[in-house]
């Protein structure tokens, strides 16, 4: 039989107490579930708080061996906080339950901010400030000289994976890229004897569908790569872009593959130099400019976060006094989040 939500469950021979906010099963006998006469009054904060005087009242009286039971409980007493009249004090349960949520919340997103100050810190991009030669990148998008340019003619030729079924993979470190856009195309890790592709490089998957590769991977049969490694980080960043415009079209598709020889026959546009060469210096500032942005959108969305939540921590909050103050990582960040100068 489905039991009905917003109530207190209990697990008979363990004794585990619990609150059940939505409609459940039940697969044991032994198990209760205690609704609160007073409708009113049967919030998810006081149930919470009434789930932990359960445990703490009866815990100690209940065993495997000597397991509660439905008539048992019927002679029991909890012990619960009531007011100067004797009644039971309902908004103080919530009040404090509300605070111990608002705490928590508050906890979550400091450790969510430090995680994201220390990543920026480890990848140098804990200041989003734009240099001269990015601004000028940025403004300069739209006067640039374009050319088009065969990917084989540029990288050389393209690299076909291979195939790898889904049963000899072995368990390991090495990212395994296929087709799909779910994890970036990495459907596995793997120890298997498999040609090691550099980091650095641009797959190709069989839609038609470009990523940049930061590290060192695996590929199978549904996957080209485009050998870019020679180029600076943020332009073959740039090269991948142009290579997903070009290739991800609609034409590809499960009836048609795209395949390595696809890759070598991609024209793809690029800024170019009055010499007719790649301008990689302009595709590196660019690219190293829209990531500062990103940075900055990140951070400052992360700032914001943890300032609205520390205010709703407080605002009503009978232990308020007691939260503690933003941590030094929500000022990093703060800096990090600023309007590049201006």
């Amino acid at each position: 039989m489905k039991e009905a939500g917003n109530c207190i469950f209990i697990g008979g021979k363990t004794f585990v107490v619990s609150y059940q906010e939505d409609d459940f099963f039940s697969n044991d006998s032994h198990n209760l579930a205690l609704y609160l006469y007073d409708e009113v009054n049967a919030t998810k904060p006081h149930l919470l708080f009434m789930v932990a005087c359960i445990a703490r009242s009866l815990g100690h009286k209940y065993t495997w061996g000597n397991s509660i039971s439905k008539q048992k409980i019927k002679g029991d007493f909890v012990s619960l906080p009531v007011t100067a009249s004797g009644e039971i004090d309902f908004a103080f349960m919530d009040s404090f339950i509300r605070e111990l949520e608002e705490e928590r919340i508050r906890e979550l997103e400091e450790e969510r901010i430090r995680e994201l100050a220390a990543y920026l810190k480890v990848s140098g991009l804990a200041d989003s400030k734009l240099s001269a030669s990015e601004r000028e990148a940025l403004d300069s998008f739209g006067k640039i000289q374009w050319r088009e340019y065969n990917v084989k003619c540029l990288y050389g030729p393209s690299t076909r994976g291979k195939r790898l079924k889904s049963d000899d993979r072995i368990p390991g470190v090495l990212p395994f890229v296929t087709a799909g856009e779910a994890e970036q195309g990495v459907s596995a890790f793997i120890g298997n004897k498999v040609e090691v592709f550099r980091r650095n490089t641009t797959t190709i998957d069989m839609f038609g569908s470009a990523k940049y590769r930061n590290c060192e991977y695996g590929a199978d049969d549904h996957v080209a790569v485009v050998h870019t490694e020679e180029l600076p980080n943020h332009a073959a960043m740039f090269v991948t872009a142009a290579c997903h415009k070009a290739a991800h079209t609609g034409a590809f598709d499960y009836g048609r593959n795209f395949y390595a020889k696809d890759a070598d026959a991609l024209n793809i546009m690029l800024p170019a130099l009055a010499s007719g060469l790649p301008d990689y210096n302009y595709m590196e500032t660019f690219m190293r400019a829209v990531q500062k942005l990103v940075v900055k959108d990140v951070a400052d969305f992360a700032a914001k976060r943890i300032s609205t939540t520390k205010k709703c921590a407080k605002g009503g909050s009978r232990v308020s006094s007691n939260l503690a103050e933003a941590p030094e990582e929500e000022d990093s960040l703060r800096v990090a989040a600023d309007e590049n100068g201006e």
